[in-house]
């Protein structure tokens, strides 16, 4: 029982001891070489030195170590440690502190059960209680120090995790900065390409509307034409057809003024009392003589009915329409309000006013009617 008390006894007081052994800036126990402040609180040096570079960055630096003088303040109590040209190189080292860390780690640290490991603390696959502390930079991943001393990585050049983990972290963050530049650069590029999409579909929708409205002109221009030379068409045929009709129906009366008399000649013929045929002969032949003298009629002269005077060819009209496309840039346009914006081929849209003024010169004048007197059938001999 008393063997109980004494082990828990100095337990206790292992424990206690080993709170004194903790850096205040690592947490961990002292490394050595531990130096001494002048406020006699203690540091691993190379904690020291950290603090040192932290509070005097501008200060020039040798080998990751402070090469002249500069001060800093105790991370316990605030003192205001001022050192020489040597840095934390001269600072005194504290060999009692460092004897008792040897023999706290020989007579207790040895004889206790290994923690639990943390999750966030890496440990070598190859030395299974050492904790990855070094990086090897010829193989460029990180290690234990048992690796560099008896392991795959004696031959190779290490490095502190720290430092490495400084610089790459310094890279990583720059890189990503530099990403992040790219990414509102490309941001952007893809704002300026989709509003020229946009610019290109309401030109492309303008331009294609301008287009329409100069081949709806167009169609207009022709559609007046087409009514025009219609009209003129039309006014003859109506003509021409009025003075047929007008000719038929002096035909028909002469025809039933013949007929008529022709069927009195047929009716004289059943006469049987030949002084009554003879009275009504003479009127009837001379009735018969006028009726077959057909000269006073007129008669259609051939060809009166063609209408090929009013033929038109549009050949070149034709071969007008079919080069229509877009004008050059160099090309003069006159009526800026016939103007078109240059396309994406730097070609213009020809104006369809100068298009319809071409096709107005280029149709044929319609041929006037000839007078009908010119045309009138000639009479009958």
């Amino acid at each position: 029982m008393s063997f109980v008390k004494i082990y828990t006894f100095q337990k206790g007081r292992m424990d206690s001891l080993e709170k004194q052994l903790i850096c205040p800036i690592c947490l961990e126990t002292f490394t050595k070489p531990v130096v001494i402040l002048p406020c006699q609180h203690n540091l691993c040096r190379k904690c020291a030195n950290d603090i040192f570079q932290s509070s005097n960055p501008y200060l020039p630096t040798r080998g990751g170590t402070a090469a002249s003088g500069g001060r800093f303040r105790c991370p316990s109590c605030r003192h205001e440690v001022v050192l020489d040209r040597h840095g934390v190189y001269g600072l005194q080292r504290n060999l009692l502190v460092e004897n008792i860390i040897d023999m706290y780690k020989q007579e207790y640290i040895s004889s206790r059960p290994s923690p639990e490991q943390k999750v966030d603390q890496p440990i070598c696959e190859v030395h299974e209680d050492e904790k990855i502390n070094i990086y090897c930079v010829t193989c460029s991943v990180p290690t234990c120090s048992m690796c560099k001393v008896f392991g795959a990585h004696k031959d190779c050049e290490v490095a502190p995790l720290n430092s490495i983990y400084q610089t790459q972290k310094t890279e990583l963050s720059d890189r990503i900065a530099m990403m992040v530049g790219n990414n509102d650069r490309i941001q952007g590029i893809i704002s300026q390409l989709e509003e020229t999409c946009r610019s290109i579909e309401e030109n492309g929708r303008r331009q294609k509307s301008k287009v329409c409205e100069k081949f709806d002109h167009l169609y207009a221009i022709l559609e007046d034409r087409k009514r025009e030379m219609n009209v003129k068409v039309n006014a003859e045929q109506e003509e021409k057809l009025n003075y047929i009709r007008r000719l038929t129906r002096k035909y028909g009366d002469h025809l039933e003024s013949m007929t008529k008399i022709m069927e009195t000649g047929i009716q004289t013929l059943e006469e049987p009392e030949m002084a009554v045929f003879l009275q009504n002969t003479k009127p009837l032949l001379q009735k018969i003589a006028e009726a077959s003298n057909t000269s006073h009629l007129e008669r259609v002269e051939r060809g009166y009915e063609n209408m090929d005077h009013y033929s038109v060819s549009f050949k070149r009209e034709d071969r007008a329409l079919r080069n229509i496309d877009f004008a050059r840039e160099d090309d003069e346009e006159e009526e800026d309000e016939d103007e078109v914006a240059v396309d994406a081929d730097g070609r213009a849209w020809q104006t369809a006013s100068g298009e319809v003024d071409s096709l107005n010169e280029a149709l044929p004048p319609l041929l006037p009617p000839q007078p009908l007197s010119t045309r009138r059938p000639t009479t009958s001999s």
